[in-house]
């Protein structure tokens, strides 16, 4: 039977965040009445991070599900691969790095009960460095002046999709920026709301 809930994590090189995430990610879905599978979606990484998550547990809440890709082949096309697996009626995508909080992920659920089709985060006090934040600002004004849907975060990768609608959506090269504007024009409702981000504890941002 299809779970309700599908949780879709690109990861590249993030060995010491994969068990801190899975805790997290299993933490804030325990009270949640759903079926849940997370899906770890391996981009080609060259250290231990395929090798972390096969020592994760498997079948507990939520169930995981591993996917593993011949080569780094970016986060838009690792998303992609873990859309194209996943099985819920409710997809949610989120960074591995543990910058974006699994804690808001009821919320986001909440606003799709609530008839969105998609629901896309807003960083609003990103934990960044100016490098990365100033450019973001910068290309959200410009995709909302081309595109005429005025999201104030599309780099955010925690969303919350209706199957039916992500599953449709073309996604290649750096297109998961455009998702919100492409859900527009193919007529979803879309919601945006606040969400908590957090300083990278490992490593350092491969995307």
């Amino acid at each position: 039977m299809s779970p309700d809930l599908s949780i879709i994590v690109p990861l590249y090189n993030e060995e010491d965040n994969v068990r801190p995430l899975f805790e997290a990610i299993a933490a804030a879905l325990a009270p949640l009445p759903l079926t849940v599978e997370l899906l770890l979606v391996d981009d080609g990484s060259r250290d231990a991070t395929f090798a972390r998550a096969l020592e994760l547990p498997r079948d507990g809440k939520p169930k995981l599900r591993l996917v593993k890709l011949r080569r780094n082949y970016g986060q838009t096309a690792a998303m992609a691969a873990g859309i194209e697996h996943a099985r819920g009626r409710i997809l949610v995508t989120l960074d591995g790095d543990l910058q974006n909080d699994p804690q808001d992920i009821p919320r986001f659920l909440a606003e799709i009960d609530k008839g969105f089709d998609l629901v896309v985060g807003w960083r609003k006090a990103r934990k960044d460095h100016w490098s990365r934040v100033l450019p973001s600002k910068v290309a959200n004004r410009l995709i909302g002046w081309i595109t005429g849907v005025p999201i104030k975060d599309n780099g955010c990768s925690l969303k919350a999709y209706r199957a039916e609608l992500i599953k449709e959506i073309p996604l290649y090269a750096e297109m998961h920026r455009f998702i919100p504007a492409m859900a527009s024009l193919a007529g979803a409702r879309i919601a945006e709301i606040e969400v908590r981000h957090h300083p990278r504890r490992f490593g350092r941002s491969k995307y």
